[in-house]
């Protein structure tokens, strides 16, 4: 990895110090994280990377540019990206209904009532499901580790769960198919399974699994030789322990390294939640981005394509403080809008940090994250393994503290 000098990028090197020592103190100091990698860059350039902390317990390696993350969330970007190439190749569209690929999801109704030990009933949704809805999160779908309705309360009790699961991806979306939705697709937004079921509209529609379209569309000719559903076992060594926040506890072992589940093959390949990469993987998939869609000569997507995944489509025109119905997201609600497979700036004054209107990002569950701000050309890559990434406030600060560098 070549570092580029922060000063001739527009940085304050001696600011971009200050985060490091930031990080370190208020976060790995004191225990609250085992480590972190913060990533910098600007254009091409990278112009700041940093880790602190050991991999696994005490004792082991420090973290560096080959440790593996488990980015969760941050795969939803990914099939996002992979959906919208089936699209320029006029396979599907974004107002094609779901279940015209998915028939399993074929007149699912919105839920009215019962839950529990009492049958469901449900009402007609006003409008059918469709594809955009899956990439901005508003099928109607949501989470079972919501904890706010007795229809999550079902996912909970049928296990259907986005990853590591009891499902494989077809018998994932059959078990969605016999619930109801929280609302008719289109009504609300809520942070959901909804990328995961997007995930098999890809592997239909490409006819082949989901980890091989990723590999041949994506990885491969972007560079990301270390960003998969599973480590291989010759690479386990650099997949650092993961741990939860449990109140009254602290931090205690959620995935440990040497033993981790993401060392085997899983059963439901999870376009939602369930890759690996590395810093310097997801920094490329960010560069594509930037670069509407194209990186040394590999063309992804189309100029057009990214610029219409990156700007606002929810209903309206609304943010999510106005339509959102879910008790977890990865973003902040005021000033931000859903693209095709990101949040999305649309008024930075609401969200009372510094940024730039049409920059967009998101994070994962186990506290990484990353942002791309395409006005002042900054993307931002955070890692750490630790859920819920709602612990502490730290994507916040390292906006607040990263835009403070800038000359």
């Amino acid at each position: 990895m070549e570092l580029a000098r922060a000063e001739d990028h527009g940085f304050d090197p001696d600011r971009l110090r200050a985060i490091d020592a930031f990080l370190a103190e208020r976060y790995v100091d004191s225990g609250r994280f085992a480590n972190t990698q913060l990533l910098i860059g600007r254009d091409d350039a990278i112009v700041h990377f940093a880790s602190n902390g050991a991999a696994r317990e005490v004792g082991s390696a420090p973290v560096d540019e080959r440790t593996i993350y488990r980015i969760a969330s941050m795969t939803k970007p990914v099939t996002s990206v992979a959906f919208m190439q089936l699209v320029e190749e006029g396979r599907v569209a974004l107002e094609t209904s779901v279940h015209h690929i998915l028939p399993e999801l074929k007149g699912v109704g919105v839920y009215a009532g019962g839950g529990g030990d009492t049958a469901f009933t449900t009402n007609p949704t006003a409008e059918p499901m469709r594809m955009v809805d899956l990439l901005r999160h508003t099928a109607g779908l949501t989470y079972g580790f919501q904890e706010r309705t007795p229809v999550d309360a079902a996912y909970r009790a049928g296990k259907i769960e986005n990853w590591h699961g009891n499902l494989d991806l077809d018998g994932f979306v059959a078990a969605l198919g016999e619930l109801p939705l929280e609302f008719s697709p289109g009504e609300a937004w809520n942070y959901s399974v909804a990328t995961d079921v997007l995930g098999l509209v890809v592997q239909r529609i490409a006819g082949k699994p989901l980890g091989d379209v990723f590999r041949e569309r994506i990885f491969t000719p972007l560079g990301m030789t270390d960003t998969g559903f599973t480590v291989p076992a010759s690479e386990t060594d650099r997949l650092p322990d993961c741990y939860a926040f449990v109140p009254g506890k602290g931090r205690v072992m959620y995935d440990r390294g040497a033993e981790s589940a993401w060392s085997h093959a899983p059963r439901l390949v999870s376009g939602g939640g369930g890759l690996v990469s590395t810093s310097l993987d997801y920094h490329r998939f960010c560069r594509m981005l930037l670069g509407k869609g194209t990186l040394d000569g590999a063309r992804i997507l189309s100029r057009k394509t990214v610029e219409l995944m990156t700007i606002n489509h929810l209903p309206g025109g609304r943010d999510l403080a106005s339509m959102s119905r879910s008790m977890f997201s990865e973003a902040t609600n005021a000033g931000v809008g859903f693209g095709l497979g990101f949040a999305v700036t649309t008024n930075v004054a609401p969200t009372l940090v510094p940024g730039s209107v049409g920059e967009y990002y998101w994070g994962g569950m186990f506290s990484t994250a990353f942002f791309i701000d395409p006005v002042e050309r900054i993307i931002m890559i955070f890692m750490t393994q630790m859920t819920p990434s709602s612990t502490y406030p730290v994507r916040r600060e390292l906006k607040t503290l990263i835009y403070s560098a800038l000359t």
